[in-house]
């Protein structure tokens, strides 16, 4: 294996001309084409429409003014722009995954499932069909040659490095996968939005699921279904402490808003879905030694003994033992780690290589 601390070269994209850039008219898709335009590709700015109606019932994923930003992005970089409607396999790839996981008890990661079959498949599968090279977008992360293959690896800024999001890009995809902004901090990339005269330099970025615009996802489970009945709280001895609000108000982890007075710091550990049921501990109770993880993806044909992995956006990687066993991972930790989330993805990390991933397993599945 390459040591942790050696840095891969990068992937030989010199023939990769002619590139589709997923453009949702923010300022890091909006670098990235420029980027591309500049360095001399042959640049053509897709769109993807969604569909997601907002409480007017007029479309706010990926809606008229983002097309209209990532048109006239397109315009003053003078390549063309498409619209495409993925409304379909959002639902049927993504939206439908949501749901099914709450109504199992898990949290899951819809950004995961976002990437990998949206934009890294249907997105990347179109402009292949189309006589495109590649696919760009403005993802915080880039790649590299870790034993002869290409991988994925983390942003040089750690903060914004988005690997986490984006481990299950398949690996026969990845290797005609640019990310123009790889070397590039969020700061450097307003800086050239606004020396290249590009309108959306100061535009916020959107911190919600992109099909929940309003960020009610509770809302959201009721009208597709999903039941929200108040149930017993209960800790780790199977004691009543009082009633919750229904469980989809509930993750792993959270202290605030129990409504239970115990005395000493309490926590949600579990949730059982089936028992209408949300368990409540001690930060100890928190802590995990080990883990599986279904719907694996990885870059590498054997994976180290020891490694790193993150069981969540923000958590810092820690030391981990790592074996796949068939179609799943089976993660030790020497030191355990707190809130281990089913439904969450655990993503796996050689130094600054991302190995793969998956998604964490119930205990009892």
């Amino acid at each position: 294996m390459t040591r942790s601390n050696d840095s891969p070269e990068t992937g030989n994209v010199e023939a990769l001309r002619k590139v589709f850039v997923a453009m949702s008219g923010g300022v890091d898709s909006s670098v990235a084409a420029y980027l591309l335009r500049k360095d001399g590709y042959m640049v053509t700015g897709a769109t993807m429409c969604l569909g997601v109606p907002d409480e007017q019932g007029r479309a706010a994923c990926c809606g008229p003014q983002a097309v209209r930003d990532a048109r006239e992005i397109c315009d003053r970089l003078e390549i063309p722009h498409y619209v495409l409607d993925f409304s379909t396999q959002l639902y049927n790839d993504v939206v439908r995954d949501f749901v099914e996981s709450y109504a199992r008890g898990r949290t899951p990661n819809p950004c995961v499932r976002c990437n990998q079959y949206l934009k890294f498949t249907s997105l990347y599968n179109y402009a292949r069909s189309c006589g495109y090279d590649a696919i760009a977008t403005g993802h915080y992360t880039r790649t590299g040659i870790h034993e002869g293959a290409t991988v994925l690896m983390r942003h040089r800024d750690q903060k914004k490095d988005q690997s986490y999001f984006l481990y299950s890009i398949p690996a026969t995809v990845l290797e005609r996968v640019l990310f123009p902004l790889e070397n590039l901090e969020k700061n450097a990339v307003r800086d050239l939005a606004r020396t290249a005269g590009l309108p959306v330099a100061e535009k916020k970025e959107s911190q919600e699921i992109c099909f929940i615009p309003d960020d009610d996802y509770r809302r959201f489970l009721r009208e597709h279904g999903i039941s929200d009945d108040p149930g017993p709280m209960v800790d780790t001895s199977g004691k009543v402490l009082g009633k919750h609000r229904g469980i989809s108000n509930y993750t792993i982890g959270q202290r605030k808003g129990l409504g239970i007075a115990t005395g000493s710091p309490r926590y949600v550990v579990a949730l059982r879905r089936k028992e209408n049921t949300v368990i409540i501990g001690g930060k100890e109770d928190l802590l995990c030694s080990s883990l599986t993880a279904r719907d694996i993806n990885l870059y590498v044909d054997h994976l180290p003994e020891r490694c790193t992995a993150k069981v969540r956006y923000t958590q810092t990687d820690v030391p981990c033992e790592v074996r796949r066993e068939h179609d799943r991972l089976t993660v030790n930790f020497p030191d355990p780690v707190e809130a281990v989330t089913p439904g969450q993805s655990v993503v796996l990390y050689l130094g600054d290589v991302v190995l793969g991933g998956g998604i964490i397993d119930d205990d009892d599945e």
